[in-house]
This record gives C-alpha cells, sequence and structure tokens, in this order.
C-alpha cells in the first residue's frame, strides 16, 4: 500500500532533523500566495480540515494576525498625523465600502461573465452589478489603493485596477463558482479562500501538466480509434468532453488521498465506454468483441454496452480504492438514488457513518440533470438520516443541447442546468472543458469540499458533442450554428498539448508520442488505465456464491422455537422506565402481549412485527423504509413508538440484545422513484438483509414504474444482478374509491418471465410472518412484490395461532378450511387476498358446503404442484371459478389464467376456469360506497353460484 502525502512530505530531507519552523513558513506562504508553495505541500495545506474539528485549520495563525495589528496600529497612527481635508477622508471612505461591496457582487455573480463556452456561443446577459458605475466608481479611481477587507489575495490594501483584475481572474474566466447562495458564513469564507488564493489559477508542476496530457490523449485516443475501427456505430462518444476523464481521475485520486476504500459511480451512456476502458481498467479486447457483436453473458439478455457496469481496484496515493460503476439503462438519472443505496450499503458494512470510506460520484447530463424529477429528489434524500451518504460529487457533462433541444429556448426555465443543486445550497463550480488545468483544479476542490463538509458538490463541465447525440446522427440538421462552430474548433488535447509546448514542457514530438503509444497499446489489447491494480489485494466484494443456481421451489426452514418466539415477543412489549406510550399505541402493546402467551388469537401486526424480531435474533440486518412505516399507513405496526412526554424515540425492535444486528425503520420523505431505486441499489449489495420498501398504498408505486421496470423485473435478465429486495404494497376494495384500491396486481404479473420476481398475496398473519422470514432464510435472491392488506389488518377472521408461527411454513396455497367431506365439493372457488373473508363469510351464511374456497398465495412463479395436490381431492368437481375484487382487466385473471386451466387441465380435461369479478374497467373501482358494496356483493354471489 502507499503512504499517504502526509508521510511522504515528512519523510523529505526538509525535514529530516524535524524542521517544524520549516512547514510553519511554508503555511505561512501558503496562507498568503498558495501558488508561492511546492505543489505537493499545497494539496496538503489544502486538505487540512477545520479549526472546529479540534485540528490545525486554514485560519491565519497567531502570529500572522500580531504581525497584522500591529502594521493596522502603526497606520493609524500614521493616518492621524496626516493633515488630510476631512472632506477627502469621508469621500475616499465612501468609495471603500463601494470597493468591498463590488468585491462582493464578483462574488455573487462573476460566474455570469465567466468564459465557460469553449465554441463561444453561450449566451450571457450583461451584469450591471461588475460595472465600476454600478457602484459609484470609475476608471479615475483604479489606481487608487483601497483596503482589500476579508478578499484572499494576500495583501491588505490594493490598488482598485489590481483587485478587478484579480477579482476577473478568479471568478470571470475559465471557472464560474457559485457558492454565495449558502448561508453557512465558514463554507463561504472556505471557498472564498480556495478560489481568490490562487485566483482560481493555481500553478501546476510540470509532471502534472504532462499527466493532464496523457489523460486527454488516453480519452480523445479512444474514441479515434473506435470511430475508424467501428464506424457509423452508436457508442456515444466524449468527443468534446474529453476533460471529464482527467477529471474523474483525479477525483479517484484525491478521495484515495483521504482514505477511501470503495468508490461507487453512477452515469449515462455519454463518455461511459471512454471511463470504462480508461479509468476503470475494462480490457480493450473485452470492449471489441462487445463491437462485433459476440456473446459475452452466460445467460440472460445481456444489454448493450453502453449501459454496462465494471469493477476494479486502482492504486492512489492512500493506497488500493475499489471502483464499481453501476449498471444503467437508457433512464438516464435513475441510476442516481441506486448508486445512493449501493453506497449506504457499503459504509453500513463498514460501520462508516460519516461517508469517509465510500464515495459516490455521479455523472449527468446538462438536460436530465435540469429535466428528470428523481434529480430533485435524490438531491432532497442527500442529508436525510435514511439516506444520507456523507456527500455525493455531482459532475454534469454539460453537451449545452439535449439531444436536439436547444437549452436557451425549451431544455429549462433556469439560467444553468444546474440550478436545481441550489436547493439543498449545494455548490456548483462551473468550467470550461477546453481549459484541462482549470477542471483540474475545480476537480481539487469539489472533493475537498465533499470531504470536509460531507455534503453534495456539483462540477457543470461545460463542453460539448462533437458528433452529436450519438454516431449515426447529422447534428447540423437541428444545430446548424453550433455545429458550423464545432467543425472548426481544435479538440481540447489538441489545444492544451500546443499550450504545453508553448510553454516549453513538451516539443511536439514527445505529444505524437503519447498517441502512438496509446494507439499501440489498444492495438495489443492492453489495459490502458495506468493506476490499474491488475492483482488487487484488497477484497471488497459480497459472495454471492450461495444465492447462485437456485429455483423458485428451494426450500427454507422458517418456523422458530416458540420459546424463542414468546422471549422475543416479551422484549417488544417492554419500554424504558418514564416512557410514556399513547393510549391506542399501549393497547397494542397489551394486546400483543397476550398474543404472545396465547391469550388472545394473533393478528397481523404482531406477526410482521416478529419476523423481524426472529429474523434479528438469527443475524440478519433489517432496513425498512417507506412513507409512515415506523407506525404503518394504518397504524398496525408501531415499531417506533413515541414519548408522549416529551417526544422522545423508542424501537423495541432495536432493544432485543447487546450482539443484535442493525435495525432500520425510517420515514421516509413523500418520494416513490427515488426511496425505491435507493433501496433497490441497497439490497443489489447487501444480500444477507431483508430490505423492505412499503408503499404508503399500493398505487404510489405508480411514481416509481421506472425502478420497477428497468431494475427490479428485468436486472437479473439483463444484467445477473440479484436482488432480494422486498415491496410491501397495501391493497383492497373497501368502497373507498378508485385512488387507494388497487396496487395495480396486474402490471407485475405482466412483467413476470423466466422466474425473475415472486408475487405473493398472503392472507393470513402466519402467512406474512413466513413469507417474509422465507425471503432472507432460503437461497434465493429474487425480488418480492407483497400485496398486503388494509382491512385485513384487524378481521376479525384473520387471525392465526402461535404455533402456525414457530411450527408452521408458507403455504403457496391455502386450501378449504371448513369442508369436511371433499366428495360433497361440486364447485371451487379460486381466489387471492381479501376477497376471501367475503367469500368465506358469505358461503357460510348460506351453508353452502358444495362449494370449496381455495386461495393461491403466491401467483408468480405460480404454483402448479401444489394447486394441483390441492384440486385432486375433489373427485366430483364440476365447476371452478376464478374470483376478484379488481375489474376483469386487471389483477390476476388476464395473466394468470393459463398457469390454471393447465392445473385444470390435469385434475379434469372436461373442466372449464371461468371468472366471477367486476366487469372491465378504466378505473380501479368505483368512488361510491354503497355501488362499490352492490358490486362486490354480486361478485360473490356470482363465485359461490347463489
Amino acid at each position: 500500500m502507499h503512504e499517504s502525502i502526509m508521510e511522504q512530505l515528512w519523510q523529505t530531507s526538509h525535514l529530516a532533523g524535524g524542521n517544524f519552523a520549516y512547514v510553519e513558513q511554508l503555511y505561512d506562504t501558503y496562507l498568503t500566495d498558495p501558488n508561492q508553495v511546492p505543489e505537493e505541500w499545497r494539496s496538503y495545506f489544502d486538505q487540512l480540515p477545520r479549526a472546529e474539528e479540534g485540528v490545525t485549520s486554514r485560519d491565519v495563525p497567531h502570529s500572522t494576525i500580531r504581525e497584522q495589528f500591529l502594521h493596522i496600529s502603526k497606520n493609524q497612527r500614521q493616518f492621524s498625523q496626516l493633515s488630510t481635508p476631512s472632506s477627502a477622508t469621508s469621500e475616499h471612505e465612501t468609495k471603500q465600502i463601494k470597493v468591498l461591496q463590488l468585491i462582493n457582487a464578483y462574488r455573487f455573480r462573476g460566474h455570469q461573465h465567466a468564459s465557460l463556452d469553449p465554441l463561444g456561443i453561450m449566451e450571457r446577459e450583461t451584469v450591471a452589478d461588475l460595472g465600476l458605475q454600478h457602484h459609484g466608481l470609475s476608471e479615475a479611481d483604479l489606481d487608487v489603493e483601497f483596503q482589500t477587507g476579508s478578499l484572499m489575495f494576500g495583501a491588505e490594501t490594493m490598488t482598485l485596477r489590481d483587485i478587478v483584475a484579480g477579482l476577473e481572474k478568479t471568478y470571470c474566466n475559465s471557472v464560474g463558482a457559485e457558492y454565495m447562495h449558502i448561508v453557512d458564513t465558514d463554507i463561504k469564507r472556505w471557498f472564498q479562500q480556495r478560489l481568490e488564493s490562487v485566483k482560481s489559477h493555481p500553478e501546476y508542476e510540470p509532471e502534472t501538466k504532462k499527466h493532464l496530457l496523457e489523460r486527454l490523449s488516453a480519452a480523445e485516443g479512444l474514441e479515434k480509434y473506435l470511430g475508424s475501427r467501428y464506424p457509423g456505430t452508436k457508442r456515444f462518444g466524449l468527443e468534446g468532453g474529453e476533460s471529464l476523464i482527467p477529471l474523474t481521475d483525479e477525483l479517484i485520486q484525491r478521495a484515495g488521498s483521504y482514505g477511501a476504500k470503495e468508490i461507487v459511480i453512477g452515469m449515462a451512456h455519454r463518455g461511459r465506454l471512454n471511463v470504462l476502458v480508461n479509468t476503470l481498467g475494462k480490457n480493450p479486447k473485452d470492449l471489441f468483441d462487445e463491437f462485433e457483436g459476440k456473446k459475452l453473458h452466460e445467460m440472460g439478455s445481456g444489454d448493450v454496452k453502453y449501459h454496462q457496469g465494471f469493477s476494479s481496484n486502482v492504486m492512489t496515493p492512500g493506497g488500493e480504492v475499489h471502483l464499481a460503476l453501476s449498471f444503467n439503462p437508457s433512464h438516464l438519472e435513475i441510476v442516481s438514488p441506486v448508486v445512493q443505496g449501493s453506497v449506504r450499503a457499503r459504509q453500513s458494512r463498514r460501520q462508516d457513518t460519516l461517508g469517509e470510506t465510500v464515495v459516490p460520484i455521479i455523472m449527468h447530463g446538462d438536460a436530465a440533470f435540469a429535466g428528470q424529477g428523481v434529480v430533485m429528489e435524490t438531491f432532497q434524500m442527500s442529508q436525510t438520516r435514511a439516506y444520507h451518504t456523507g456527500g455525493t460529487v455531482h459532475v454534469v457533462i454539460n453537451n449545452q443541447v439535449g439531444f436536439t433541444t436547444n437549452k436557451q429556448e425549451d431544455a429549462r426555465s433556469t439560467e444553468y442546468c444546474t440550478d436545481v443543486a441550489k436547493m439543498i445550497q449545494a455548490p456548483i463550480l462551473h468550467v470550461n472543458g477546453d481549459d484541462p488545468e482549470a477542471v483540474l483544479f475545480v476537480t481539487q476542490v469539489a472533493m475537498d469540499y465533499r470531504h470536509q463538509f460531507k455534503k453534495d458538490v456539483v462540477i457543470d463541465l461545460v463542453c460539448y458533442r462533437r458528433r452529436g447525440h450519438n454516431e449515426a446522427d447529422e447534428p447540423s440538421g437541428t444545430q446548424p450554428i453550433m455545429y458550423k462552430q464545432i467543425k472548426a474548433q481544435k479538440t481540447t488535447r489538441t489545444i492544451y498539448s500546443d499550450h504545453l509546448i508553448s510553454q516549453g514542457i513538451l516539443d511536439e514530438g514527445a505529444s505524437k508520442k503519447l498517441e502512438d503509444e496509446y494507439r499501440d497499446a489498444l492495438d495489443k489489447g492492453e489495459h490502458v488505465a495506468k493506476s490499474l491494480v491488475k492483482d488487487p489485494k484488497l477484497e471488497l466484494h459480497v459472495d454471492w456464491t450461495p444465492y447462485l443456481g437456485h429455483g423458485w421451489t428451494a426450500k427454507a426452514k422458517t418456523s422458530i422455537n416458540r420459546k424463542t418466539l414468546e422471549r422475543l415477543g416479551k422484549k417488544l412489549g417492554q419500554t424504558p422506565e418514564g416512557f410514556k406510550v399513547q393510549r391506542q399505541v399501549q393497547k397494542i402493546i397489551e394486546d400483543r402481549n397476550k398474543m404472545n402467551q396465547g391469550a388472545m388469537p394473533i393478528n397481523w401486526g404482531y406477526a410482521e412485527v416478529m419476523a423481524y424480531a426472529t429474523l434479528l435474533h438469527d443475524g440478519h440486518e433489517v432496513r425498512i423504509t417507506g412513507q409512515d412505516v415506523g407506525r404503518g399507513t394504518f397504524s398496525h405496526r408501531h415499531a417506533v413508538l413515541h414519548s408522549q412526554n416529551d417526544g422522545s424515540v423508542y424501537m423495541p425492535l432495536a432493544n432485543l440484545s447487546d450482539t443484535q444486528p442493525k435495525i432500520e425503520i425510517y420515514d421516509s420523505l413523500l418520494s416513490e422513484v427515488a426511496v425505491l431505486g435507493f433501496e433497490y441499489g441497497y439490497a443489489t449489495t447487501n444480500p444477507g438483509a431483508l430490505i423492505i420498501w412499503e408503499a404508503q398504498f399500493g398505487d404510489f408505486a405508480n411514481g416509481a414504474q421506472v425502478v420497477i421496470d428497468q431494475f427490479i423485473t428485468s436486472g437479473e435478465h439483463k444484467w445477473a444482478r440479484l436482488c432480494g429486495l422486498t415491496m410491501l404494497l397495501p391493497h383492497g376494495y373497501e368502497g373507498q374509491g378508485p385512488e387507494h384500491s388497487s396496487a395495480r396486481l396486474e402490471r407485475y404479473l405482466q412483467l413476470c418471465a423466466e422466474h425473475n420476481i415472486q408475487v405473493c398475496v398472503p392472507s393470513t398473519p402466519s402467512q406474512v410472518f413466513h413469507m417474509l422470514r422465507r425471503q432472507v432464510k432460503r437461497p434465493l435472491r429474487k425480488p418480492l412484490i407483497a400485496i398486503t392488506p388494509k382491512s385485513l389488518l384487524r378481521h376479525k377472521e384473520a387471525v392465526s395461532t402461535i404455533e402456525e408461527l414457530s411450527e408452521g411454513t408458507f403455504q403457496t396455497v391455502l386450501p378449504e378450511v371448513d369442508v369436511q367431506d371433499p366428495k360433497k365439493v361440486k364447485r371451487v372457488v379460486l381466489c387471492s387476498g381479501k376477497v376471501y373473508y367475503d367469500l368465506l363469510e358469505r358461503r357460510r351464511n348460506e351453508e353452502k358446503d358444495e362449494v370449496a374456497i381455495v386461495r393461491i398465495e403466491q401467483l408468480y412463479p405460480f404454483p402448479s404442484d401444489d394447486l394441483l395436490e390441492v384440486l385432486s381431492v375433489y373427485t366430483k368437481l364440476n365447476d371452478v371459478v376464478w374470483c376478484q375484487e379488481e375489474p376483469m382487466n386487471q389483477g390476476a385473471w388476464y395473466c394468470s389464467q393459463h398457469h390454471m386451466r393447465e392445473v385444470l387441465r390435469e385434475v379434469n380435461p372436461k373442466l372449464y376456469l371461468s371468472y366471477a369479478g367486476r366487469p372491465p374497467s378504466a378505473a380501479p373501482a368505483c368512488g361510491y360506497a354503497s355501488v362499490h358494496v352492490e358490486e362486490q356483493n354480486k361478485l360473490v354471489c356470482e363465485a359461490l353460484d347463489i
């Protein structure tokens, strides 16, 4: 493992004798002019934490402060001896205030005059605040000395000319910084120190500049190579945004210097192949095989090359770092919360609550960053208890156009695509992509900020796309002016190479050699990522081997010792001394204590919470998020208790034992798509835990349909990514209208194929107990879609015994419970969920013993063998009917009838499956309670042949 930067510096010859005075002198120099100290020392001083953290800060040392006070005192004495007229003094003081206002104006609005666009066609409005006249100043004042106030230029007084020149270079050149919208004064001063002390243009060593050119050569070289070898083939190349490669390289190296051990990267397709090869170290030969259409997947459908994920290890100044590039569909920003979930799971595994060892980096397109709501939701999650990851570095690959949508007129209503980040006061660093040194600088500042303040930061890499939306596109048809300029534009590498040649840092031969060496490496199929560790020592991967190769019928013991169950139940019924529980909640706790002793039938809430308790007892972590999950939308769970005295919170599940695993139960923000994406990412990274997202109502999952379609139901098939996520979706027709009756069961069943997910409709407390335990206990890792009840949570018939929990198992099919003689049965009603209890009540009232009711508790994978076993006892069977509450075009009817008919053919080829339920409807349910009752009564009678 490499030594840290600090260790390297302290072992130099300068410090061999412990020369602390030398370091102090260097630091004093750094505080006044960072460019006057060597780059490696400047980098070290940049990374020093704040004084609030108990360590050396960037504040001026005491010695310097004393000297400043002496200087001020001397100036005051000299000033008092002058015979300057009071009117002149007053005028100067007035202008002094105006100068300070001008300095502040540059800090606020200098970015609006910055030279950010490599093409020079960005429309910038004139900002009056940056003019001298706006502040009552004129050119006559340019050579007058003024105090610089808090300006970090290293001098107490400067001429106005020098002040303006410095401000222009700092805020209006290749870097446009937005940070004055942040309310934290410490953060604003931090940025002023970092930007103004070097005027946003630090001096880099020749070796650093050569490294920048090498990375640009790699970025451009890959695109040229692919363009000539596979002309016209889609690759969503990085041409025009090549600075992304040195930017990403620096983010990784700097994060590693801070002690990061893992970095999770999310990005869409623009430049993805370049990052895969030049940063993560994907073998170019493998990429060429994909271009040539060779099958690389042993199973599943696979996916296009610019959606693929990858992982590798690289070396940094702080040691080895594991990189993981997340798989991503074409739905661009949807990967953002998925990355966050994966990062949080990795941090949890490392017990890293601050976010120091695992760092998220997300790369965006400008149009998607501004246009897609999941970006806002992900930002809103960033500092919440359930979802924080210690800050994310966001990189916007700003092509200045969205496919063919012009940014100024149609792409957004804000000046910048990054304005959405201001909602959480994230600093935004705009930078011209054709100035690689400026890109390097803002990259260092961004990662330093993330490390120090543990908050999100945005780099807006302003560039362009040389080939259009993709390589088969002709962009001049819709953006003629832009592409006229692009055709005349030198590449970033050419511009920077010419710059280094003019500085005498290298000659044309050395520059050409970099290109040739890179092309030769590609020809040979060699790795081209310079920091790639080819024999990783850092083992960070979760072992997924135990979860591979299992069929959906894999068994698991979900029963548990009765005494253990009772002991855990007793712990759940205890609260700290003096903790006052609300009256109705106290009644729930008292009833659960009775259930635990076998004195009351077990209801849904007890069984569900006991499933979590027993899994924790068995060593499995549990994480539950969603709106109102602590209490439960329908007040059945109450896993998180709130004191009526002081509002304090107590979670019995977190207090079962001193050695138990972690349980997290968080009421989420009012988001579906970002939260579900987060939990998917978490579940794909932590297979040993029970990860649950519960919708407030089942149809709220509509807002997360992209996550369901692109990740949950197809991630294994496309990318071989296993996931054990559980979705709890409340569902049931109680006459409450069309919005919150249906969890849209039909949508999940339509997505079922190749045993990709599980769809279960448990109808008893014992069934939900064993279903949840089965999800973790058996070695299968498939997403579980659980259609859970609302009214059944307290239904007098929807109960179980404690023996059914301690001795039972999950049954995919529940047989008839009342009819004793199967030979009397002429008709079987098949159903799932709540309608069973309506059928049961009516049949008992009518005493129709010739009708049996069979519940299918798992609709997919369809339990054909179990259903056949249950139906085979009815030898006199004439009729079989499927009954559902949902309209005919919804629910399970269309998607599951063929499974049932296949079973019926084996029972008796003459049997016909008929339908009893609501007629087809455009809405899930009616809006009138009386109509609901009429419809429900009709479908129940039809099913029972009454």
